[in-house]
């Protein structure tokens, strides 16, 4: 058997057991969980071969949905845990712990008349009209929010010292009150660290059974709410990710699986269980980045690299734009009221899945969602006691669904369930027929969809017409053809297996690490001896972190870039930077990149303003092991034969629809609308006036 000694460096595989890899190692395994389903997908090093698996995803403990679809997978599959060459995985561990305020308990240290930094925020308001809105409460409390006596002032000197007793104090009276972690943040620490290593210093002394997070480290960048905000998550995160990936090793280690997990972060990069605990808010976006990579890595496959992304499941719909093979980014976002900084890939979500649940409002209008009936007791089809009406129950009854289940009938559906909970919620209140108001849930999710797609595609400078939709996820394939078709794009690609495509992202995503140090002034005026020692600590770093991962960093890409902005702007653009060390060409040549990013982004550039530079930024990537494509098959057979036909609602009517099967296709088939194409992960809607097409990956190219 063949062996790739690059993938066993980065699964971790020690010198003792290299021999045992040598001979047995041939499978790479990834694992997404979702809301509804945990997706697997195990694929065959030796014959190309890709197996997708699917199991319902335990909420209260997601560890089990994990252990038992990766026996199971590998029992279908014929191979032994001993034989897993790599294991990576997407969770949505972090992101529930800080929705649900399920984080561990954080006590905060902070400068002087700043204790309520993380309560007063900023000026923002989410919903400028609503006058019920409720401002979600702060990640800790006030009382576990005590303030210490020091001062440095915006240039990193040092005003005031550092109250040692105050800070004794101050650690003693958060260890007494019970918190399991405490959060170090002080003005200006990330131009001088001096007081927050004092104090770490202190608070490891007094109290060592405490984690301890310091600011300048977690985010050595300007704006004080922003960094103690990501400060915080992560010290709340940090046991949360602990207890997670030890019972995930307790139940991995109960079914023979020795291979260390790798984790997905938010910037579509992998990393390590012991990186992922030292910066675990990396994680929050896990499964959605993951599926972004699976769909760069599928248009690339259908010869674009231009895309949206279009990941529907069973809560939500991700959404993210792809320009010129390169994902969006973003540097932050908010989540339940905490500010969390580090890049990330920019997916934008929208409360509309399979398990959005439909109601009527006060004044009569039919809504969808962002309410989900979720994996228990998910839709009123389930059976499982659901009795709101919700998107997969209006798919069910216009036929877009079979009522033989999902899951290749592992999931059974009760289209009577359905109809009942459709009658019952909406056609009674808006004096409708069934068929007429599931019409209706399906038309107003795809218009949520449509709004959630121009956000990251029309209002960022981007003409949506020029792009590709990747469709996948379960509940995707559904719904993509009436989305584009609204957005003008003319081709939607379905992946092999649409319903896994974010687990199999974690199998094409490269290992990756992010540093940054602000750096605050005129751009053209830097001072190039002090910018050339800052990226040449950054880079050492990210080389040290290479090696120590890899031991080999050839391959290895380290890339540079820089967050600049026209003086007196509030905000700032990333812009791609020449490699160090800079020069004053580097300079122009940065600026005028961030000219032509800020004309694109936002419609025009200022010569004349002056460009300021604010953060430099260095990103390691360790290359993974690329997926060959699978070999390509004989043309199709002129056969095209459904399996079957079944009445389906299109465009105010029902229609026979043929029915096909998704192994049943060969590359070269065509199929024009309307007809349906069924797996076990996922069924795709062909509408009238559409054809689809299996090219010679197996995607299939619907041409709208």
């Amino acid at each position: 058997m063949r062996y790739h000694a690059l993938a066993a460096k980065v699964a971790g595989a020690s010198c003792a057991d290299s021999v045992e890899v040598q001979f047995l190692a041939r499978y790479r395994l990834g694992v997404d969980v979702g809301g509804t389903f945990t997706d697997l997908v195990l694929f065959d090093e030796d014959g190309f071969d890709t197996r997708v698996h699917k199991v319902p995803t335990t909420p209260d403990d997601q560890t089990e949905a994990i252990a038992v679809g990766v026996a199971e997978l590998l029992a279908a599959q014929g191979a032994t845990p001993k034989e897993l060459l790599y294991f990576a995985q997407g969770s949505t561990i972090a992101i529930n712990a800080m929705i649900e305020g399920k984080t561990a308990r954080v006590g905060i240290v902070a400068t002087q008349g700043f204790r309520d930094l993380l309560e007063l925020g900023r000026q923002r308001r989410p919903s400028l009209y609503d006058l019920f809105f409720q401002k979600p409460l702060p990640l800790v409390a006030r009382h576990l929010r005590l303030e210490v006596a020091e001062r440095t002032d915006a240039s990193g000197n040092e005003l005031a010292a550092l109250d040692e007793d105050a800070v004794r104090e101050a650690v003693s009276r958060l260890a007494a009150q019970g918190v399991d972690a405490v959060a170090i943040c002080f003005l200006f620490s990330f131009l001088n660290p001096a007081h927050e290593l004092q104090a770490e210093k202190i608070a490891r002394e007094i109290a060592s059974g405490l984690s301890v997070w310091l600011s300048h480290r977690v985010l050595p960048e300007f704006r004080e709410f922003e960094r103690l905000g990501t400060t915080v998550a992560n010290a709340a995160l940090g046991p949360v990710m602990k207890r997670y990936l030890g019972n995930l090793g307790d139940r991995l280690d109960s079914i023979g699986v020795t291979r260390t997990p790798y984790i997905m972060q938010s910037s579509g990069g992998i990393l390590s269980p012991d990186n992922a605990l030292e910066r675990p808010a990396n994680t929050l976006f896990s499964g959605p980045s993951a599926g972004v990579v699976g769909g760069l890595h599928v248009a690339r496959q259908a010869g674009t690299e231009n895309a949206i992304t279009f990941d529907m499941g069973g809560t939500s719909t991700d959404i993210c734009l792809i320009s010129g093979g390169a994902i969006a980014m973003v540097q932050e976002k908010e989540i339940a009221g905490t500010p969390i900084r580090t890049p990330m890939v920019d997916v934008n979500s929208v409360g509309a899945g399979g398990g959005s649940i439909a109601w009527v409002d006060a004044g009569g209008r039919l809504k969808v969602g962002p309410r989900s009936a979720g994996a228990d007791p998910g839709p009123a089809a389930y059976g499982q006691g659901g009795d709101q009406p919700t998107v997969t129950d209006a798919n069910l009854v216009l036929g877009r669904l079979s009522q033989r289940g999902l899951l290749g009938g592992r999931k059974p559906m009760h289209v009577d369930a359905a109809h009942e909970a459709i009658r019952r919620c909406v056609a009674e209140n808006l004096g409708l027929d069934v068929m007429e108001a599931a019409n209706g849930i399906v038309e107003i999710v795809n218009t949520n969809m449509v709004l959630a797609t121009r956000e990251v595609s029309v209002q960022r400078g981007y003409d949506p017409r020029e792009f590709t939709l990747v469709a996948y996820g379960g509940a995707g394939p559904l719904h993509a053809t009436a989305v584009a078709r609204q957005l003008g794009i003319p081709t939607v690609v379905v992946p092999r297996t649409p319903g896994t495509l974010c687990a199999l992202g974690l199998l094409t995503s490269d290992m990756r690490t992010d540093y940054v140090q602000a750096m605050i002034g005129p751009l053209l005026q830097a001072d190039l001896v002090a910018v050339n020692r800052i990226l040449n600590d950054l880079e050492g770093r990210a080389r040290l972190w290479l090696q120590a991962e890899r031991g080999d960093i050839d391959g290895c890409v380290i890339e540079v870039s820089a967050d600049l902005r026209y003086t007196g702007q509030n905000y700032e653009l990333p812009a791609d930077a020449p490699p160090a060390p800079w020069d004053q060409a580097s300079l122009e040549l940065l600026a005028e990149r961030f000219n032509v990013e800020h004309q694109r982004a936002n419609g025009y550039r200022s010569d004349r303003a002056v460009v300021q530079l604010v953060n430099l930024r260095v990103t390691a990537l360790a290359p993974m092991p690329r997926l060959p494509s699978p070999p390509v098959q004989r043309e199709a057979a002129l056969d095209v034969s459904p399996s079957e036909r079944r009445d389906v609602w299109w465009n105010d009517s029902i229609v026979s629809t043929p029915i096909h099967e998704r192994d049943q296709l060969s590359v070269g088939m065509t199929l024009d609308g309307p007809a349906i194409v069924e797996q076990m992960d996922s069924t795709t809607l062909i509408a009238p006036g559409e054809r689809a097409r299996v090219d010679e990956n197996e995607n299939l190219i619907i041409s709208i």
